[in-house]
């Protein structure tokens, strides 16, 4: 039995920001059954869907249903603002209000947090918006509680993001959250983004300028390295080795690069290489953590309670869809063509 798409609704009205409409529409406006990623329904729902909705730049967008639709969706997601104060319909607070009563999971990217905000929708909820707007989202709205640095976070099933870029990293975790890293996977590389960046990474990153090009390099090495051997007991110690620097220097350097320690950053590797083993192939429990670097599954379980609230077998249960049974017990899977090959790294890269 075909199972349905997955309904998505882009709530509009006049000052939504075209880059935010045109990230949800690239997400989940885009066919690419043909590659292995699931089938989106995705409406443009408006107050009034006979009148275009302007945005800046001289660009309209041109509703195809009411509010009304919003009771059909499985997700419901508020672009950001150009103008972030900007009002929104009565209407189109009470739908949101009335879709989150009915237990729809609402998402809203940069300024679009203030929509929710209006609504009510975030009193006494954690929240967060682009780290250029906290202090306003704080003063207009202070029963939010605003979280000052994540990409994106969730409370109550209701999800916001930072600004630009994180609206993209969050549009891609929810596909991860409802169809599996594999299927977000995939329309990530269609979008040439990167698949995987947590909400726990800092939004805004400082870029010291290095005393050299080769401090840069050697991180950019030292990742690489790391995901071929994340079978192998890696430390901090390890990685600073490999790229020619003291631990101190390189956990100070790596954390200003990429936004997270590198223990938080080769934790979020193992995770995303279990889920991709788990997906794509058969391999018992104890080999899929062995690959990850977990050590054992019992570590491997007690990371995914922690960071996806689900165990390795919920999570295979749930996303594995094409099993590998005769892949050879030091194959890896490839990231990119999601086929199994002999390449020396016996985890998913």
């Amino acid at each position: 039995m075909k199972k349905p798409a997955h309904r998505v609704a882009l709530v509009a009205f006049p000052g939504i920001r075209a880059f935010d409409v045109s990230v949800i529409t690239e997400v989940w406006g885009t066919d690419r059954t043909d590659r292995g990623a699931p089938a989106f329904d995705l409406r443009r729902v408006a107050a009034d869907p006979g009148t275009p909705v302007p945005m800046r730049g001289g660009l309209a967008l041109f509703p195809d249903r009411t509010l009304a639709w919003l009771s059909r969706a499985d997700l419901v997601i508020v672009p950001g603002l150009d103008d972030h104060l900007t009002p929104a319909p009565a209407a189109v607070l009470e739908a949101l209000r009335s879709a989150h009563a009915r237990g729809t999971t609402l998402a809203a990217l940069c300024g679009g947090a203030f929509t929710l905000a209006q609504a009510g929708l975030l009193d006494g909820r954690r929240a967060i918006t682009h780290w250029n707007l906290v202090d306003l989202l704080r003063t207009h709205h202070p029963r939010v509680t605003v979280v000052p640095d994540a990409l994106f976070i969730e409370d109550d099933n209701i999800w916001t993001a930072a600004g630009t870029a994180a609206g993209i990293d969050l549009c891609l975790h929810l596909v991860r959250c409802s169809h599996g890293a594999e299927a977000a996977a995939t329309i990530a590389r269609s979008m040439v983004t990167a698949p995987f960046r947590t909400g726990t990474q800092a939004q805004f990153i400082e870029h010291p300028t290095p005393r050299s090009d080769r401090a840069a390099d050697a991180l950019a090495t030292v990742r690489e390295h790391a995901l071929r051997r994340l079978h192998e007991p890696l430390t901090v110690a390890d990685l600073a080795a490999h790229a020619g620097m003291s631990p101190r220097s390189f956990a100070r350097h790596f954390t200003a690069e990429t936004g997270v320690t590198p223990l938080r950053w080769l934790l979020d590797q193992r995770i995303a290489a279990a889920q991709r083993l788990l997906e794509r192939t058969d391999l018992a429990m104890p080999e899929v953590a062995r690959r990850a670097g977990f050590g054992s599954e019992v570590t491997m379980r007690q990371h995914f309670a922690s960071r996806l609230a689900t165990s390795p077998r919920a999570y295979r249960a749930a996303f594995n869809a094409a099993p590998a049974a005769d892949a050879a017990p030091d194959s890896a899977v490839d990231s990119d063509s999601g086929s199994v090959s002999g390449a020396s790294s016996p985890i998913a890269r």
